[in-house]
């Protein structure tokens, strides 16, 4: 393919439209369409994410994960001072309220260390001086978390590229992926469309349109719901900036948080359980397709059996606001629930192996003329950027 060709990424997510971002600055002779199913980019998990720069303490030294959240913190950092997006570098804290969690904090301080993210463990008395109504027996403190407007970052990458010349299409729905000889087709709501290459970067449905290109990604997106409360504007002083629980290394949430937002808002959560379908943002929401598939699948039967007891509790969570606010309490006893209101909810696309085990880091893989992105979960709204450049270097030998 010549630098003179055609590229198609399914998504309007901060992955896709980023990969198109990296690719249109690297050649500029490339035409570039982005497929978005939805009437705006970054309508599902780019915009309802918790809205943090991750530094990218918890993850696995050497992993993906790791690598592209530590270059991507930056370059997400870079990218909002120079196009005027709001974000801030405030710092959070990881808060340890028992003696069973002090192992835990211990290694994720580790982990950080090993990654080569800034952070250090508090004591009680220092972690109150960061967060004064914060408590727990130790705290790490990271200082390069932050917060971001992420859906005004994808608004932005979007226009970004049509300035470029290049093309976002919303409400286009890809229900056909054929791989020719020289090129890929495809159908988007009821138009057919060429393309040299073609990069899947469908968040929640990166799974179904592997199998629709004929790739078997050996992992099924489960959907999980978490709702999220905010904090009404007499107890915002309850949290200066982040207020992290110790997560459970099992489980792949971080537990319920206290974030304060670029607009001043202090929201709290995610909880996670179960979705009624891949969109369902409510009970309201079921798709029985969606929910049929998930529940049946062997990979979310092994992580049930195994975690049955954490997901009895974060459903309880969902269901009674006395059960959210014992979670918050341990860390900030002086919120009341009165002080709750409810919020949003997102969903969390998270890839199950047919075991039940977690894939946990980012899952890129490839055809002769597609690339897949399979999975992409937090932190990748933080490593949004990275992970476009990555893609754009396994798309080098297709456009060079």
């Amino acid at each position: 393919m010549s630098e003179a060709g055609s590229v198609a990424l399914i998504g309007g997510g901060l992955v896709g439209l980023a990969t198109a971002y990296a690719i249109s600055k690297r050649w500029p002779g490339v035409s570039i369409e982005i497929l978005e199913k939805e009437n705006r980019v970054a309508a599902h998990q780019s915009g309802r994410n918790s809205g943090v720069i991750h530094s990218g303490i918890y993850y696995t030294p050497g992993s993906l994960k790791a690598e592209l959240c530590r270059e991507g913190r930056a370059r997400m950092v870079e990218f909002c001072q120079t196009e005027r997006v709001a974000f801030e570098t405030c710092g959070k804290v990881i808060v340890a309220v028992s003696e069973t969690e002090m192992p835990l904090l211990q290694a994720i301080l580790r982990k950080g260390k090993d990654n080569g993210i800034r952070c250090e463990m508090l004591t009680p008395d220092e972690l109150q001086e960061v967060e004064p109504y914060a408590r727990g027996l130790a705290a790490i403190s990271v200082p390069d978390a932050g917060i971001a407007d992420f859906a005004g970052v994808a608004r932005r990458l979007a226009e970004i590229l049509r300035e470029r010349g290049n093309v976002v299409t919303t409400e286009a729905t890809v229900t056909r992926l054929e791989q020719g000889p020289d090129q890929v087709e495809i159908t988007a709501s009821g138009e057919n469309k060429r393309f040299d290459l073609v990069i899947n970067c469908a968040g929640l449905y990166s799974d179904r349109i592997a199998r629709m290109a004929g790739v078997d990604p050996e992992m099924q997106i489960v959907p999980f719901r978490g709702v999220y409360y905010e904090l009404r504007e007499e107890a915002r002083s309850l949290c200066t900036n982040l207020i992290y629980p110790v997560p459970d290394p099992a489980y792949p949430f971080l537990g319920v948080h206290f974030t304060r937002t670029v607009d001043g808002r202090i929201e709290v959560g995610p909880n996670a359980v179960l979705a009624t379908g891949r969109e369902g943002y409510s009970f309201k929401n079921w798709n029985l397709k969606d929910l049929f598939e998930a529940s049946t699948y062997s990979g979310f039967r092994h992580l049930a059996g195994k975690h049955w007891r954490t997901g009895a509790l974060e459903l309880r969570r969902t269901l009674f606001k006395n059960t959210y606010l014992k979670a918050l309490q341990k860390m900030v006893p002086e919120v009341k629930s009165n002080d709750l209101i409810p919020c949003r909810s997102g969903i969390r696309a998270q890839a199950l192996a047919k075991d039940g085990s977690l894939v946990d880091d980012f899952v890129i893989l490839e055809q002769r003329n597609i690339i897949h992105v399979c999975n992409a979960p937090s932190p990748a709204a933080t490593a949004c950027l990275s992970i476009g450049a990555k893609i754009a270097d396994r798309a080098a030998s297709r456009l060079i």
